[in-house]
């Protein structure tokens, strides 16, 4: 065997793309990725790019680009603190490579998302689980390094955060000096009203990084995320996006600002907002026809998830395995939680499957559940 670092020995699979991979079989009906409905992509009629994008660009990403998501923000910063990444997933290697150590604390939210927690794992890092409610207890003591957060329509949960929530968060961050990492890539998925301001505008001192995404408003196929972070982070960031891949492909740049500086923008958001809305209702329609006495489940405002609770003590792993069989595939709770363990939670994702298939695969999911 080759000599391979201490940290290698720690790599595991991704099971988001373990199921991306299921998710591709003929027939196969997925509630398992956050894969946003391809109606939803951005089809502009664009011109020829120009061809100096075809050159190497600056690491930071397209100063137009980064001026136009410096202007939509509402934060504290500026063209100058934004930099541009090969989708959000790229801001949370860069966040973990920057602060996280072997034993390294962070501080993340009982479920939190997989992708982040798998990263965050291979870095070394121990996890404290964040209540909501009295958010910093305990940190006076022996404050996290970091706290990661999607106070918007959380994933997995599809919770939205209060006002006094985002508040305490935000103070309990600045009180105690901890790294306030905030992913925000489903603000713009809205369906009732909720309170959006980004728990990093609450901060008047201290560290903080906040990310977002174009994968669910433009398409994922671009690979391209955002990020912007307080004066005394910002620079370290760029530096280790540099090691990383220099600069975020230019004509995927491009094509984003054309979407954001498209006139019809603010009234295209509003029609995808109109058809996840529709398809989410459609998705907890049939959820309480086949698994209202066997689960129970929040109606989420935003985002793409709904977060079940199993009735009873059901093995979820045999489960999936039972309903993959039958050509429906989910995502078990047990990968979103940080402490480890057995789960009978499950997310479904409602923004994919169209409503005929989506009624068919919870009926698959109900009749195991009956045995």
């Amino acid at each position: 065997m080759a000599r391979l670092s201490m940290r290698s020995a720690d790599i595991k699979p991704s099971p988001v793309r373990d199921m991306l991979n299921v998710a591709q079989r003929p027939g196969m009906i997925s509630f398992a990725g956050g894969l946003p409905s391809p109606e939803t992509f951005a089809g502009l009629d664009l011109p020829p790019p120009p061809r100096d994008l075809l050159q190497y660009g600056p690491t930071e990403g397209e100063p137009a680009l980064r001026a136009r998501i410096a202007e939509d923000l509402g934060l504290d910063t500026d063209p100058d603190r934004i930099l541009v990444l090969s989708g959000s997933q790229q801001g949370i290697d860069l966040a973990a490579k920057l602060v996280i150590d072997a034993g390294t604390t962070v501080a993340v939210e009982s479920p939190a998302y997989l992708a982040a927690l798998q990263v965050f794992r291979f870095y070394g890092a121990r996890f404290q689980i964040i209540d909501r409610s009295t958010p910093g207890a305990g940190w006076a003591d022996a404050p996290p390094s970091m706290a990661y957060v999607i106070p918007t329509f959380q994933n997995p949960s599809g919770h939205c955060w209060s006002a006094a929530e985002r508040q305490a968060m935000a103070k309990a961050c600045q009180a105690n000096d901890v790294i306030l990492f905030e992913d925000d890539p489903y603000r713009d998925l809205v369906y009732e009203p909720c309170d959006r301001t980004p728990v990093c505008a609450g901060l008047t001192r201290g560290s903080w990084i906040y990310q977002g995404s174009f994968s669910k408003t433009v398409a994922p196929g671009l690979r391209l995320g955002y990020l912007t972070a307080s004066p005394d982070l910002f620079p370290l960031l760029v530096q280790l996006k540099q090691a990383a891949d220099l600069h975020t492909n230019r004509l995927s740049q491009w094509m984003v600002l054309q979407y954001l500086n498209d006139p019809g923008r603010a009234e295209r958001l509003d029609q995808v907002s109109a058809l996840y809305r529709k398809k989410r209702d459609a998705f907890a329609d049939a959820l309480t026809r086949h698994l209202g006495n066997k689960a129970s489940w929040s109606l989420p405002p935003g985002g793409l998830f709904f977060w079940l609770t199993l009735a009873g003590d059901v093995d979820v792993e045999a489960l999936l395995k039972r309903c993959v069989e039958r050509g429906v595939l989910f995502t078990p709770g047990s990968h979103f939680l940080a402490e480890g363990g057995a789960s009978s939670t499950i997310r479904l994702n409602f923004s994919l499957a169209e409503p005929e298939a989506a009624e068919r695969g919870l009926a698959v999911i109900a009749e195991l559940l009956d045995g």
